[in-house]
């Protein structure tokens, strides 16, 4: 049967042939747990220069830390030997520079129809929305003082982090 996935399904059997994590336990490895954004610019375990099997990554658009990114994080601090945690947006961010009506607008003429009741994570000010997604994670009841949080901004165009909280 063709698909339209052809493509990609080709270069899995590829990917497979030299396959190695089969067996593999899930956990953090190097404790590590990541909340980023979907940005395809962003490189999660190379820009920490982790491999595979290393860290739990959760990406969403804007890298915001969102009910589902508390839930994973706490997941992985209790079952699956996480001990720090990076909460990382970046630098031209879609999220960070537009308003909501322009993407609305924007997804509006993209579909063919009305998207004006769909909201969209934007974000008026990534520092302020950073100190408090950490905020978030570390006044979170379920994950202990002694899990370090950090937050990041990375580059997109240097691929450097900065920690800015």
């Amino acid at each position: 049967m063709s698909s339209d996935f052809d493509d990609l399904l080709d270069a899995n059997q590829r990917f497979a042939e030299s396959f190695d994590l089969g067996g593999f336990d899930g956990v953090a490895h190097a404790g590590i747990a990541l909340v980023t954004c979907m940005d395809s610019r962003i490189d999660p375990l190379g820009m920490l220069g982790l491999k595979p099997g290393d860290a739990k990554i959760f990406r969403n658009p804007g890298g915001r830390v969102t009910p589902q990114a508390l839930e994973a994080l706490v997941l992985g601090v209790h079952l699956l030997k996480v001990q720090r945690i990076l909460v990382v947006p970046h630098t031209r961010c879609a999220m960070a520079s537009a308003s909501q009506e322009e993407l609305r607008d924007r997804v509006s003429a993209s579909a063919g129809t009305d998207a004006t009741w769909q909201t969209f994570g934007v974000v008026a000010d990534q520092r302020a929305a950073l100190e408090h997604d950490v905020r978030s994670v570390r006044s979170h009841p379920l994950i202990p003082d002694t899990v370090p949080v950090g937050g990041f901004l990375y580059d997109v165009d240097t691929g450097l982090l900065d920690q800015l909280v």
